[in-house]
């Protein structure tokens, strides 16, 4: 047979799922509940251990998955073979045949700091429509929040020196590269080493060269004027495939015109002053130095203290893998079921796992000239009249359709960073002991106490 790519495609969105968000839409089917209304929300009971805040991503795909997600002939008919839906209603499988989501979402605008408890999507229309979509949304927000999050740290760890995405080949998957580039930008990287990335965000592609360039070669130097030959405007050594400093060495005799240096091994310190020494004896003034391998915000910030000569970083698997904090553990859960149209509220009231009823928004107050606490209270809600406050949640979609301009990548990252310099700076430690104040309103409180002692 031939390779398969295991690419998602158009054809089979439907059925880029968990098993049982179908067979949950088969059984409300059949117990008559397809039109009826329903409301999830989209969000993370508290923040990783290693975290203060988190920047939301993913929402411009999960809003191209919404829009887009329909069942084929040919996956329909992949699920009527599964034994699990052997005695289904044949009428499902033409319900999903005709599938469009025809709901409203709201959800943060990627780039807002957020916290616990607050939703980030909110997803409302009838009740198979609304499930069917979770593991899509919570694998996607999930996964493009993670890593925005740890790259606004490693960019703070940076101070004012950049940091690059270059975690392509380490992301747990092609597609996973291209959404971290992704979201790293958002975050604060100003590029990637991922070329996809580019084409498709004009996010800045960037890139030196990999240690076999060298080792092709007979000899280092002629590696280097081989490549400065090919790229004489855009040439950055990598000069650590032997002995570093004599790399630099090499490199700062070529002479012609060389952008950087790039030290991707050893003690990263110690090499760089030397590195910085050589440079300068060479007339190499102009010369960035460039750091890379296995750095996380913890050794950037240790760099960057110590003020090294470091003009720039390269973060591949820490940032892309999020290795402190792999996951955000976002859920999706029902706040609200829909009477005659009056929401009927709904929650989860399992120990460590309560949630609170009915749709929401997030009004974050301002003070002093930046974030000074969030109040969660349910969507029709009045924010209290002392202090400034800003609703947070936008609609997205109305009916199905898209009722929102969506920005492009660039300006979702100038908001993020617009959001970070109003965080207070406690929450940007990297070790940070505060919690930033996320509150319930009161009458949000009385109604989970009031269902929680009818339950």
């Amino acid at each position: 047979m031939n390779p398969n790519p295991l690419f998602p495609t158009k054809d089979t969105l439907g059925i880029n799922t968990d098993l049982y968000e179908l067979t949950m839409a088969a059984a409300y089917f059949q117990a008559g509940c397809a039109e009826r209304r329903a409301t999830f929300e989209l969000f993370t009971r508290k923040l990783p251990a290693q975290r203060s805040f988190l920047v939301a991503a993913g929402l411009e795909q999960a809003l191209h998955y919404i829009l887009n997600v329909t069942f084929s002939d040919r996956t329909l008919d992949f699920l009527q073979s599964l034994p699990n839906f052997e005695r289904v209603d044949p009428k499902f499988f033409d319900y999903l045949r005709k599938f469009r989501f025809s709901g409203d979402v709201f959800a943060l605008p990627e780039g807002t700091v957020c916290f616990g408890q607050e939703p980030l999507l909110q997803v409302s229309g009838p009740v198979i429509e609304s499930q069917i979509l979770e593991t899509f949304l919570i694998n996607t927000l999930n996964f493009q929040t993670t890593v925005a999050s740890k790259a606004s740290r490693l960019c703070l760890a940076a101070g004012n020196r950049g940091v690059m995405d270059f975690g392509t080949r380490r992301a747990h998957s092609p597609q996973a590269g291209v959404e971290a580039a992704r979201a790293a930008f958002i975050g604060g990287c100003q590029g990637t080493s991922n070329v996809l990335a580019g084409f498709e965000m004009g996010i800045p592609v960037v890139g030196t060269m990999a240690h076999s360039f060298v080792q092709f070669f007979e000899d280092e130097a002629e590696a280097f004027a081989r490549y400065q030959a090919a790229f004489p405007e855009h040439t950055t050594f990598l000069v650590d495939t032997y002995d570093t400093l004599k790399g630099v060495e090499k490199a700062a005799k070529l002479g012609g015109k060389m952008v950087g240096v790039r030290l991707d091994s050893g003690n990263l310190h110690e090499l760089a002053v030397k590195a910085r020494e050589i440079l300068d004896r060479h007339d190499r003034t102009d010369v960035h130095i460039f750091a890379s391998g296995n750095l996380d915000e913890g050794k950037i910030q240790g760099l960057t203290l110590a003020d090294v000569p470091i003009n720039a970083f390269g973060a591949g698997t820490d940032l892309v893998v999020s290795s402190d904090a792999p996951s955000c553990d976002m859920v999706y859960k029902l706040v609200e079921v829909f009477e005659t149209g009056v929401p009927e509220p709904r929650m989860k009231t399992s120990q460590a796992k309560v949630t609170t009823p009915f749709r929401k928004q997030v009004f974050r107050r301002l003070a002093a000239g930046g974030f000074d606490g969030d109040l969660i209270c349910r969507c029709d809600e009045e924010p209290p009249a002392a202090g400034e406050y800003q609703p947070l949640l936008k609609q997205y979609l109305r009916a199905g359709e898209l009722c929102e301009i969506l920005p492009d990548v660039e300006s979702i990252r100038t908001y993020a960073q617009e959001q970070l310099a109003l965080l207070p700076s406690a929450y940007k430690l990297l070790h940070s002991s505060e919690e930033y104040p996320v509150e319930f309103s009161r009458e949000l409180i009385q109604a989970r106490e009031s269902l929680q002692r009818k339950l």
